[in-house]
């Protein structure tokens, strides 16, 4: 396998982790699941529906975000929010990342 597919590889695998923290963070206001994947997208979050949509589920069933109907467009969506429990997970990840980004940062600046 050459470099660069070896960096595009691992590279998925880093931010795999990160979109259960960009989705909290994101959902301070609702938001439909499209428009999430969306906005992901457009901060270079890639993610696909496939796994999006599985894992705003699972965060539902977690009780870290509550979703509701909207119907009162012609198509029906799916808003999602984080919960206070959702809010309190999130701070705690970006104290985690933070932590992490820092550690990762001295050790690469150690390698030079």
């Amino acid at each position: 396998m050459a470099a660069e597919e070896l960096i595009l590889s691992q590279a998925q695998e880093l931010r795999r982790g990160t979109v259960v923290l960009a989705c909290l963070a994101l959902l301070e206001a609702p938001q439909y699941g499209y428009a999430l994947l969306v906005t992901l997208n457009d901060a270079g979050i890639s993610v696909d529906g496939n796994t999006l949509y599985p894992l705003l589920r699972r965060l539902e069933k977690q009780g870290l975000l509550t979703s509701d109907w909207n119907t009162d467009e012609s198509r029906p969506r799916k808003f999602y929010q984080v919960t206070t429990e959702g809010s309190v997970v999130r701070a705690g990840l970006v104290r985690e990342w933070d932590d992490l980004a820092a550690s990762i940062s001295r050790l690469t600046k150690e390698n030079r």
